[in-house]
């Protein structure tokens, strides 16, 4: 079982994450936090796999929490949940050792998908957010330079180069597919095979190598 705390000051949020996350067979909810304090001692009691942080709330703040459970329980995969898209905050989340960042507004299989991967050791960057980070790295220290970028996905396929792009706009499996007339699985193995052909982590690496690639 995967064993999740949820952190988030408004209790309607927390009873509805609860429920997504428990129609799994294979997620537990072992606490809640109003508070980051909170969430960095039941990190502390509880020893979760998996913490999903608010940023907005009382007493210490999602992010701060993030850096206190980076010292406290390093053990523990922390995925950033919160209605906002700022690339700042993705950024600094990331920065942080976070595990990933999600939107309010996913999907709940989305979000239960997102749970599983933190607890994998995968990063998970939710579509709606990577645009964001797209936009703040395309042009900073760090990316992979353009005549690199097009060597490397020279070696795609025509319809994988396809795929890589919508990964570019920041699109869901889901809505990649609908783009491209295919299935959400034949997306999601597209979208393996060009990570595994780029040598990329993920999702993220394989949008800003599609951006410095001209896609």
């Amino acid at each position: 079982m995967i064993r999740v705390v949820i952190a988030d000051d408004e209790p309607l949020i927390r009873a509805g994450i609860r429920m997504i996350l428990t129609s799994a067979p294979d997620i537990e909810v072992v606490a809640e936090a109003a508070n980051g304090r909170e969430a960095v001692d039941l990190a502390r009691a509880h020893a979760p796999q998996v913490m999903l942080l608010d940023i907005q709330m009382p007493v210490m703040d999602g992010l701060t929490a993030l850096g206190e459970l980076g010292r406290a329980a390093p053990e523990v995969r922390a995925l950033i949940l919160t209605t906002f898209g700022e690339k700042e905050n993705v950024l600094r989340a990331l920065g942080q050792g976070g595990a990933g960042f999600l939107l309010k507004d996913s999907a709940p299989g989305e979000l239960i998908g997102a749970v599983r991967a933190a607890a994998a050791g995968d990063a998970y960057l939710s579509p709606g957010a990577t645009r964001h980070v797209v936009d703040q790295l395309a042009s900073g220290q760090g990316t992979v330079r353009g005549e690199e970028a097009r060597r490397r996905v020279a070696e795609l396929s025509e319809r994988e180069r396809g795929v890589l792009a919508l990964l570019g706009e920041g699109l869901s499996n889901a809505d990649a597919g609908r783009r491209l007339h295919m299935s959400e699985a034949t997306v999601k193995t597209y979208v393996s095979r060009i990570l595994a052909k780029l040598d990329c982590e993920n999702r993220v690496q394989a949008a800003l190598l599609a951006r410095d690639a001209g896609l």
